[in-house]
């Protein structure tokens, strides 16, 4: 397991939580290493912007692109989970994401930004992600998010499974679509449920 160390703040919680579930992990930008992984976690703080400048400085776009193009799976979280889109606009920047999936990640309108604490979620049934936790709570901390889902299903991953929160408006919590899996909230920051979710997750690798 490779958790993709390309200079955002919370790559260290996602190791240990990795771990506490029960993976090997290893902090790498090493493209051999990234490659050969059973999977690739993707994590991410702050601004859409800066992320994107980080990861295109360590080619990790080209890297996820790869993976998902052989059905190798990656885990995206918080803005880990936003880069996948076409868009972002946050503080006045629009910047191109990874477009993975279709859509735009833009400020939530709530009464209070940013959505910070624990929140429940819509997941549908046959959730692999959320198998025996979906009526938990997880920790949130953002004010940005995709407030729709807008990919056709088609070809080979024909049903992604989308799971809905919402603050304000009803946003994407999580997504799963073949390879790629992502959430919202931070798996590492929720404790035993943010735990059994990785597990659910390296399960289905």
């Amino acid at each position: 397991m490779v958790v993709l160390d390309y200079g955002s703040g919370n790559v260290h919680s996602a190791a240990k939580a990795l771990e506490q579930a029960g993976a090997r992990v290893e902090l790498s930008r090493d493209r051999s290493a990234v490659m050969a992984a059973d999977g690739l976690v993707v994590p991410g703080v702050g601004a859409f912007d800066a992320v994107m400048k980080q990861l295109t400085a360590v080619r990790g776009g080209e890297l996820i692109e790869r993976r998902l193009a052989g059905g190798r799976a990656v885990l995206g979280i918080c803005v880990g989970m936003q880069v996948m889109f076409e868009r972002g606009i946050e503080r006045g920047l629009d910047t191109e994401g990874l477009g993975e999936w279709p859509g735009l990640v833009d400020e939530l309108d709530a009464p209070v930004l940013p959505h910070m604490g624990w929140n429940t979620v819509e997941a549908p049934e046959d959730s692999v992600l959320f198998d025996g936790i979906a009526d938990e709570r997880f920790y949130f901390v953002h004010s940005n998010a995709a407030r729709s889902w807008m990919l056709d299903p088609i070809g080979a991953f024909a049903h992604p499974r989308v799971t809905w929160a919402r603050h304000g408006d009803r946003f994407v919590a999580a997504a799963e679509n073949g390879p790629l899996s992502a959430t919202q909230f931070h798996p590492e920051k929720s404790g035993e449920p943010g735990i059994r979710l990785l597990g659910n997750w390296l399960r289905s690798l």
